[in-house]
This record gives structure tokens, C-alpha cells and sequence, in this order.
């Protein structure tokens, strides 16, 4: 009942910021013309669901509005790629001139991405990286270092022995896929004897609360936790783990050690408390930026080429596109209260 409520509150907060949306950012028209001759940019978010995806969404709006962009009605595709096809038609229809987007299922939009490409509609992806389909940039963090980053901490923590629940995102999503598969490397070359319960949940926080309390009825050694989505998994494992009386901090006897993903203020929140140990900071924030800041650029026909960037990042070159890698750093209660992250400043 928790979940539904703070999802209800998350969508109609989402309702809210398009609303705003509209009026700080559109010019009240979709043409160039109206707007001092800037190009049109149309953008989707991915989902309302997710405390992360929601800040981005705060970012985004900022972002817009300081930078005086041009901007159509912003959608919002609900976790659905029927959604967000119909959303980029009226991108089409209303004069875009470059899209940003989070595809959640990145196989599914090819074709949406080529039907773009031929009305020479650049697509400046955000997070998700499409499987195929031409896209001008990829705005993304090192999704392999997540897992990484995750494993190491972990495997250290539990001193190379225990039982690890993996609260795997979407597999159809080379986040979850990405994820996935560094986890599991890395812990099968640096900690073998660590046992991994991989558990699929599609990004969605009562699937993986689900599947964690079969995992500790069947496991009741289970010793740590990796969540690959603190935005959707942390409310309802924090909750899970009190209801069952499993909730203890950090240094103390029968703590289960976790490590999430995203860098929300909730994961801080509870890193500071000790329920859980540490997080990787997702940059949500220049997320926001740097799509706002290539869409732009690709609407004014500008052209950007691999290598490395003057904003502590890398960009690669992909076989359909390419990807700005931006930095993702881990935190601890060692950082947790760094000014810059940006879990400390969101909203301020």
C-alpha cells in the first residue's frame, strides 16, 4: 500500500511539472518564429514512477527555462514505448527540430529513431542507449561501472563470503543488461565464493519486493543486497527488510549490507542512518544539462566527434551514434554529505 501511495503522489507531482512545463518553457507557439527564431525541442520523459526520473524531471525544467530554450509541450511516456512512439509524432507534427528522450525499452524504438532520421529529426538519448536506430548523442553514465563499482563494494564488505539478492533492472534495457553483466563478472573473477540470486524485476519496486522476501524465506543467510535502482527498490526493500525485523545498521550484528544505483536524496538519507552502505551517484543533473545541451546543438546543425569533453567526461564513438560518458561517482558515508553531488542540491 506504501508503494501505491507514493507512486500516486509521484505521478500527480509529474501532472504538476509538465503543467509547469508548459508554461515557464513554451513560448506559446511551436514555431521558430515565435520563440526569436530558436529551433523547436521536443522532449519525453521516460516515467513518474521513480524519485530519481522525477528530479531529472525538476533539472530539466530548470535547465529550460535558465537557458531561455524553445521547448514543445513536454510528454511524459509512462514506461510505455506505445506511448512515447505517439509522443515523438506530436513532436513531429508540432515543428521539433531535435527530441530528447529515455527509451526504457531500447530495442523497441528503432523504428521510431529511423523515422526521425528520414525527416532529419536529430535524437538525443538520455541514459538509455537504443539498440539500433541512428541517435546524435547518448547522454549516459558508464552503466558497466555501476555493476562494478557495486560488486567491489559489496565483495569487501561481506569479506569475499556470503549471499548477494540482485535486484536486477529490465534485461530488454542495456541499463539492466549492462548492470547485470559487470555484477556478475566481477564477482565471479574477484569474489567467488560470494553466492548471486540474480532477481528480474523490470525496474518495478513491488515485483523486487516480491521476489526479496521469497529470497530471505528461502535464504534466511542472505547478507547483502544490490539494488540497480534506488529510485523504484529502496522504499519498498528498506520496508521489507524492517517489516521482517532485518533492518540493521551499518557496523552492527545481522547488518545485510547494500549497494544501490541513482544518488537520490533518500538513498543519502538512509546511507547516513546506516540502512544502507553506499550508492552510485547517477547524474541526474547533467543528465538535464547535456541533453538540453546537445539537442540544441544538433538543432543548430552542430557536429561533434569522440573523444575526450571539457566536462570531465568521454564521448565514444557507437555503430549509431555516439555517447557522452558521463562521471558516476560511488558514495559512502565517507562522501555522502559531498556539496557537490548533486542528491545534496536537488530542489535547492
Amino acid at each position: 500500500m506504501k508503494l501505491r501511495t507514493s507512486q500516486t503522489v509521484a505521478v500527480a507531482a509529474s501532472v504538476v511539472l509538465l503543467a509547469g512545463f508548459a508554461t515557464a518553457c513554451n513560448r506559446g507557439s511551436s514555431s521558430d518564429a515565435a520563440s526569436g527564431g530558436k529551433p523547436a525541442i521536443g522532449i519525453d520523459l521516460p516515467r513518474a514512477d521513480s524519485d530519481f526520473w522525477n528530479s531529472y524531471a525538476q533539472y530539466v525544467k530548470q535547465d529550460a527555462s535558465s537557458e531561455g530554450l524553445n521547448t514543445l509541450p513536454v510528454s511524459n511516456s509512462q514506461n510505455d514505448v506505445t506511448k512515447l512512439v505517439a509522443n515523438v509524432q506530436v513532436f513531429q507534427n508540432t515543428g521539433a527540430k531535435a527530441v530528447v528522450m529515455a527509451p526504457q525499452d531500447t530495442g523497441a524504438i528503432a523504428s521510431t529513431l529511423d523515422s526521425l532520421a528520414s525527416k532529419k529529426i536529430p535524437v538525443v538519448s538520455v541514459d538509455t542507449r537504443p539498440d539500433t536506430g541512428k541517435v546524435y548523442m547518448v547522454v549516459r553514465a558508464d552503466n558497466k561501472a555501476y555493476g562494478t563499482k557495486a560488486c567491489e563494494f559489496l565483495g569487501k564488505q561481506l569479506g569475499g563470503k556470503g549471499k548477494v539478492a540482485e535486484l536486477q533492472g529490465a534485461l530488454d534495457s542495456i541499463n539492466g543488461r549492462d548492470r547485470s553483466e559487470a555484477f556478475a563478472a566481477c564477482m565471479k573473477s574477484e569474489f567467488p565464493d560470494i553466492q548471486v540470486i540474480e532477481l528480474a524485476t523490470d525496474w518495478k519496486g513491488d515485483v523486487a519486493s516480491a521476489k526479496l522476501q521469497s529470497t530471505l524465506a528461502a535464504n534466511p543467510d542472505l547478507n547483502g543486497v544490490y539494488m540497480q535502482a534506488g529510485g523504484v527498490f529502496l522504499q519498498p526493500t528498506i520496508a521489507l527488510l524492517q517489516q521482517k525485523g532485518l533492518l540493521k545498521p551499518a557496523g552492527e550484528p545481522g547488518h545485510i549490507a547494500i549497494v544501490s544505483n541513482d544518488g537520490i536524496p533518500q538513498e543519502y538519507d538512509a546511507i547516513r542512518k546506516g540502512d544502507i552502505d553506499a550508492t552510485v551517484s547517477q547524474p541526474a543533473d547533467l543528465y538535464a544539462k547535456y541533453a538540453l545541451y546537445y539537442a540544441q546543438a544538433a538543432a543548430d546543425g552542430k557536429t561533434f566527434q569522440a573523444g575526450p569533453t571539457d566536462h570531465n567526461s568521454t564521448i565514444i564513438s557507437l555503430p549509431n551514434g555516439l555517447e557522452d560518458q558521463l562521471p558516476a561517482p560511488l558514495v559512502t558515508k565517507d562522501n555522502v554529505d559531498d556539496k557537490s553531488l548533486w542528491g545534496n542540491n536537488v530542489g535547492k
